[in-house]
């Protein structure tokens, strides 16, 4: 016999949610998590569960961004993150947070990698061998340990070229038994790579998209998934609302070329264009970003 499903009317469960919120004590500006960038978050209200996308041309720094909001969230949070790569591997994104972390460039660090042989700034080294590291990597090893309490939440994981979404849905699972919460933060570099690799990126971005979303909502977290814009005409940032409709939040990358001028090279300046927001604002967030320290910083 089926069992009969209880239905509860809006009035019947109001003193209940009223009660939820009372237990709220705590006032915020913003009612998702905090991403460390205070312009994004008062812009998208705060990371909460749903699909966000980020697009953007090669080369202006996504992945970059992506494990730089990643890392920020669980930070700030105290919740745990995963971070899905279908390119770069697990060496390279730890070089990336590493220099971000130390304000060492990638190119100093990657020097002295023989001595990172383990995971971040635990050196593996000969007692003979220790009196030629230069004064930087005792500076290196303090941002990485100072940084252990909230890297402890961090997991990473390689995706090979027949990895699909249940699979990824899988580890996530594995990640919220492993930690007792259903709180958590996925990024998933490249998500095109999920899509039927017959079809074209502008026609797969569509189909990839509503299964993220879905699988968003059913795991009632958030997802960061970034897609390459590879298309000859990026002047209008716009059009991906019509293109990924199911997504909850859209930014689009572009290179602001004028500010860029300003920098030194290789360094950029970027405009995030927020062109889809279910929770806030749309409009323009201004960035600039240092390739050398795989770092992200609001203009």
């Amino acid at each position: 016999m089926t069992e009969k499903i209880s239905l509860q009317s809006e009035g019947e469960q109001l003193d209940s949610f009223l009660d939820d919120l009372q237990r709220e004590q705590q006032i915020r500006e913003i009612a998702g998590w905090e991403t460390g960038f205070p312009n994004l978050s008062r812009a998208l209200d705060g990371i909460r569960p749903g699909l966000h996308l980020l697009v953007g041309p090669p080369g202006c720094g996504k992945t970059s961004f992506a494990k730089q909001l990643l890392d920020q969230v669980v930070m700030h949070n105290s919740i745990p993150g995963i971070f899905f790569s279908f390119s770069e591997k697990k060496k390279e994104l730890r070089l990336k947070t590493l220099a971000r972390l130390s304000g060492l460039e990638n190119r100093e660090i990657r020097r002295g990698s023989a001595y990172l042989l383990h995971w971040y700034g635990v050196p593996k080294v000969h007692q003979s061998d220790a009196e030629h590291l230069p004064p930087s990597w005792e500076k290196l090893k303090q941002s990485a340990e100072k940084a252990r309490v909230w890297l402890d939440l961090i997991y990473m994981v390689e995706c090979g070229h027949d990895t699909g979404l249940q699979q990824l849905e899988n580890r996530v699972r594995d990640l919220q038994t492993l930690r007792s919460t259903d709180h958590c933060m996925i990024v998933i570099d490249d998500c095109q790579r999920l899509g039927n690799s017959e079809l074209k990126l502008t026609d797969r971005v569509a189909i990839v998209v509503d299964e993220l979303q879905r699988t968003a909502v059913s795991l009632e977290v958030p997802i960061v998934a970034v897609y390459p814009d590879l298309g000859e005409d990026r002047s209008l940032p716009q059009i991906w609302s019509d293109k990924a409709p199911s997504a909850d939040v859209i930014l689009v990358v572009e290179m602001d070329l004028e500010r860029t001028k300003k920098l030194t090279d290789p360094n950029q300046s970027l405009t995030f264009h927020v062109v889809k927001n279910r929770g806030g604002e749309k409009g323009k967030l201004a960035f600039d970003f240092f390739p050398a320290f795989a770092r992200f910083a609001e203009a």
